[in-house]
């Protein structure tokens, strides 16, 4: 039997939000003369289910390709100064590798940022894929980041175990979708969820899954 976990990256794995923030601003000051945003403003946007990021962000109803080709030069290089491992996830990750579990992550976020920003965080090499919306037709809360994931460990439900460990609706939905337990982590950009399994801290992990 495999054991296969799926994290989130942004708000599960690490806290980018200073940095996501850095660059939205630098967007709205240039292209849209905007005050800035607040961390806790991006950060409550980003998680919200339905949204508009492009209208909440900069004030227009479609993300514009000025400001997508602005947001994500600058995001490049900024990205890597201030993002940091959540308390206890390192330890866990190398935990759960040392016990033969499949680690993977699918994030919404491209997929050559959370590649950046996990290996300057040096945990890259611990996951087999590392899967952005740049990946897909359709990313969370649509289940095709999560069947490929799946498919490459050639998973089957009779026989494996899934989790996806996220910190939004957009996961837990996508985990509904791909039929595999999904898992709430409390300790990231969200901090309550009406969910069937919500945990508060990494290691609570170890103990579901070991």
């Amino acid at each position: 039997m495999q054991k296969i976990v799926i994290f989130d990256m942004d708000g599960t794995l690490i806290d980018s939000k200073k940095d996501i923030t850095i660059s939205i601003n630098y967007v709205r000051e240039l292209n849209h003369n905007l005050t800035p945003l607040s961390e806790a403003f991006v950060v409550e946007a980003i998680n919200m289910h339905e949204r508009n990021l492009a209208k909440l962000f900069y004030g227009t109803e479609l993300y514009e390709d000025r400001d997508r080709v602005i947001f994500e030069k600058h995001y490049k290089e900024q990205c890597t100064q201030n993002p940091y491992l959540y308390d206890g996830v390192e330890e866990l990750l190398y935990t759960l590798k040392k016990n033969d579990v499949k680690l993977s992550v699918a994030t919404n976020a491209p997929t050559l940022f959370a590649q950046t920003m996990l290996e300057s965080l040096r945990v890259k090499e611990l996951f087999d894929l590392i899967i952005g919306a740049d990946k897909v037709k359709k990313s969370k809360p649509h289940p095709e980041m999560l069947h490929h994931i799946l498919q490459n460990y050639k998973y089957e439900q009779n026989r494996d175990k899934a989790w996806m460990i996220g910190d939004n609706s957009k996961d837990m939905q996508a985990a509904t979708n791909a039929n595999i337990d999904a898992i709430f982590a409390a300790w990231g950009f969200a901090d309550f969820a009406e969910h069937n399994m919500v945990i508060k801290t990494p290691k609570e992990i170890t103990s579901i899954v070991l």
